[in-house]
């Protein structure tokens, strides 16, 4: 079984994607680049997750390294800023979903906790997803933080994962957390699907070791 899996820098997507790996997915992980919303800290830490998760788990494993900064600026250009998180999070679904399609992958993997931050409640989850044909996995959905961080502590992804970095700066000031289908979609009826395609073909393969 190939999954793409949605990796950032933060504590869930590596926990999540090794638990897949430990019930025998082949997985290439995939990270979307936000700079310059962001700083380096965040590509840093998930190659150093990723090594860390091939070390444990004695694998090969694929980082694909995804340019979304232009998609980020077209989504703070062209809708409701309100929407910035829901959308950031649909693009990279669409991002993960062609790059899956592209090497035969049969579904997504993420690091979503419900109700962690505003693109986790259950409204959201559900209109970010809606139209996705692939399955999305979510292993971390029904966990609290503690028990996703005991299994960060396990695999020596924690310390990294908590770097000191600067968050994306586009996170706007009171997200919807009870975003409607129909108003997200008439705001992506104003973003431009080629940048995905752009930045796809811009993107960066690395393989790590155990």
């Amino acid at each position: 079984m190939k999954l793409v899996s949605l990796i950032s820098g933060g504590i869930d997507s590596p926990v999540s994607t090794y638990l897949m790996i430990a019930r025998g997915a082949d997985v290439i992980s995939v990270h979307c680049d936000n700079r310059p919303f962001t700083d380096e800290t965040f590509m840093t830490r998930t190659k150093d997750a990723v090594q860390r998760i091939a070390t444990h788990t004695g694998r090969e494993l694929e980082l694909v390294i995804v340019p979304n900064g232009d998609v980020q600026a077209d989504i703070a250009r062209n809708s409701e800023r309100r929407y910035q998180c829901v959308l950031c999070r649909k693009r990279m679904l669409l991002t993960a979903s062609k790059l899956a399609r592209k090497i035969g992958a049969e579904g997504l993997i993420t690091g979503e906790s419900l109700g962690q931050v505003a693109s986790q409640t259950l409204r959201n989850l559900m209109t970010e997803t809606a139209a996705h044909d692939l399955p999305i996995l979510r292993p971390l959905i029904g966990m609290d933080k503690e028990e996703i961080i005991t299994i960060a502590k396990e695999i020596g992804t924690y310390d990294i994962s908590i770097r000191p970095g600067t968050c994306c700066t586009l996170v706007p000031n009171r997200p919807a957390t009870m975003a409607r289908t129909d108003s997200i979609q008439e705001n992506e009826e104003n973003l431009d699907e080629a940048l995905i395609d752009t930045a796809i073909e811009r993107s960066e393969t690395h393989v790590f070791g155990p």
